[in-house]
């Protein structure tokens, strides 16, 4: 519950994510010399530097498609029990509480042609019943496959075939100052489309309260409000790139941040979940911490990025590997890791039993470490 206490009374952040996708054009010039756009976005150049895309037309065609309206109710018995829950002021419930049935909407993406739908755990957790409108107002019920709290998502299946999949990009390649768009179901606004870029990643907002929790956010500047809950983040090749989640306000509606988990953890545990009903989430057995100028003075290092090792599990994937307490985590196959959620995120998207090559500063010295995660 910690994401929406957050919102509720009067902290940063409120629940509500959905993202659209936009689609940067090829240009080609006809017979005279002239430059046209090929029945894509249109790109302008801006004092002849960057490239900005003036028209998003088609890609918010293709991923309108591709997003659904979910409608989330429990019994009048369930709702007795939730009364407290404070997510019931965002799905558009009396936030003084009541006795009668709760009733939530968001949005959900189509991960597969035959009815696999991912969306927010928290559209979903409090519900017993799940209604889901496609884009051509086609109404199914929905069953909840699995959910996992800890990263906020959930996979439903509709009886439905050849239905319109997403593209699925790399959030890894996604970086600050690309174009993106969202497109969700903010205030039963159906198939909403906001335009922005992409402002920082792996931000870390500490809302959810589960352990363990995996928080690293990609960051934009997209509106989006409650009722966006579980739609897309796509980048200009029409590929989705996030699950957007939550917002940044003092309000409870837009005001200028939104928050999305990176596509590439959502596709492990919607896998997971798909597959098995639960995350098989790998985990590396440490305690970590953000480096910081007063950290890196008090181990007398000469970095202030990376993620701290304050403690090891005993008997854990580090331990077994040869990671030391005080180690310092700069690098993981290959991707560099400024701060825990950058780390975060690499695991996150990693099952049990794979192998991370890990470089760690030790005392001033780079030393690479083979450790295989654990259950």
């Amino acid at each position: 519950m910690g994401y929406a206490v957050a919102g509720l009374f009067g902290g940063l952040f409120v629940l509500a994510g959905a993202l659209f996708y936009l689609h940067q054009t090829p240009i080609q010039q006809n017979s005279k010399g002239d430059i046209q756009p090929q029945n894509q976005a249109t790109l302008v150049s801006n004092r002849g530097s960057s490239m900005l895309p003036d028209n998003f037309r088609t890609a918010a065609q293709h991923s309108m498609e591709t997003v659904v309206h979910i409608k989330s109710s429990s019994s009048p018995h369930q709702s007795q029990g939730n009364q407290s829950d404070p997510f019931s002021y965002f799905f558009g419930n009396s936030p003084f509480g009541g006795f009668g049935p709760k009733v939530g909407t968001g949005s959900g993406v189509i991960y597969s042609k035959d009815g696999f739908i991912i969306t927010n755990n928290h559209v979903v957790d409090f519900a017993d019943e799940v209604e889901v409108t496609l884009y051509d107002n086609r109404k199914y019920k929905a069953s909840v496959i699995g959910t996992d709290d800890k990263t906020d998502l959930a996979v439903l299946k509709i009886e439905a075939d050849d239905l319109p999949a997403i593209k699925i990009g790399d959030s890894d390649k996604a970086q600050v100052g690309d174009w993106v768009l969202a497109v969700g179901n903010p205030f039963e606004l159906t198939s909403t489309v906001t335009a922005g870029i992409i402002s920082a990643k792996g931000r870390s907002l500490h809302m959810n309260d589960k352990q363990n929790a995996i928080e690293s956010f990609i960051q934009t500047d997209a509106a989006v409000n409650p009722g966006n809950s579980g739609g897309a983040l796509v980048n200009t090749q029409g590929e989705l790139i996030g699950i957007n989640t939550a917002i940044a306000s003092m309000t409870g509606s837009y005001a200028g941040y939104s928050f999305a988990i990176p596509v590439n953890i959502v596709t492990r545990v919607a896998d997971n979940l798909i597959q098995y009903g639960s995350p098989k989430r790998g985990s590396l057995g440490i305690l970590i911490a953000d480096m910081d100028a007063d950290l890196s003075k008090e181990l007398m290092v000469d970095i202030t990025q990376g993620a701290y090792v304050s403690e090891l599990v005993p008997g854990g994937a580090a331990e077994l590997a040869g990671m030391l307490p005080d180690d310092i985590i700069v690098q993981v196959n290959n991707q560099e890791v400024k701060n825990v959620p950058d780390l975060m995120a690499i695991v996150g998207e990693s099952n049990v039993g794979d192998l991370l090559k890990i470089k760690v500063n030790r005392h001033g010295k780079v030393k690479e470490i083979d450790v295989k995660l654990k259950g």
